[in-house]
């Protein structure tokens, strides 16, 4: 009997292909954008990557793009103040801010949360949100948080497990374990979860593939 939200199973080489070539030309950072009204034109499809501070959302995303500092990669949690974008192709890649814990003012932290909120349920040009999970630590509440609004806006999401290296593979299964019995709770979730270490590369193509193949 198959799992529910298996891991995403290894792409042909057509799909590897797709996803090479998306990534393979000219990416760049647009802006960052700190209110709804300094978006870019909703002129192409994109995919956002969300998950709490200091998940690995930057260093996914230089992975994802072959460019190491495309995206800034801090150890400071909250570093990201603002939905910064870049393109790849003709695709927008959204860095949205980091939730959870930030080190930085309340008063800060919670317009990047309103701003997060009014990204996710009004970009019509979202076709998928990349929820990135610590393979560390599985989904926490703050987590939840973040998955429950995806499920309010009809955002499908995808659960990206990252910095899978760190983890011995029995220690994952008992995560896996966890996420998927977590996900079962949510109507807007995306039924395979994808393994990832921006340090080591793995699983990054298997993504590129995934992102190329979204309509």
């Amino acid at each position: 009997m198959q799992l529910p939200f298996p891991l995403v199973e290894d792409p042909d080489k057509d799909a590897l292909e797709r996803g090479r070539k998306l990534f393979a030309g000219e990416t760049d950072f647009v802006k960052g954008v700190v209110a709804m009204s300094g978006l870019p034109p909703a002129d192409r499809m994109e995919v956002c990557f969300a998950g709490r501070s200091n998940v690995g959302k930057s260093s996914l995303i230089n992975a994802l793009t072959g460019r190491k500092g495309l995206a800034r990669a801090s150890n400071t949690p909250g570093r990201t103040q603002e939905i910064n974008f870049f393109t790849a192709g003709d695709l927008y890649l959204v860095d949205l801010p980091g939730y959870g814990f930030a080190n930085a003012p309340v008063a800060v932290v919670e317009k990047w949360q309103r701003l997060l909120k009014q990204y996710l349920s009004g970009r019509q040009t979202l076709r998928r949100a990349f929820v990135l999970i610590d393979t560390r630590h599985g989904i926490k509440k703050v987590d939840e948080e973040i998955l429950s609004l995806l499920d309010s806006a009809a955002v499908t999401f995808q659960v990206v497990m990252t910095k899978a290296d760190k983890v011995k593979a029995a220690d994952q299964e008992k995560v896996l374990a966890q996420v998927r019995q977590a996900l079962s709770k949510h109507p807007a979730a995306f039924p395979e979860i994808i393994l990832t270490s921006s340090e080591k590369g793995d699983g990054i193509p298997t993504l590129r593939s995934v992102i190329a193949d979204l309509d």
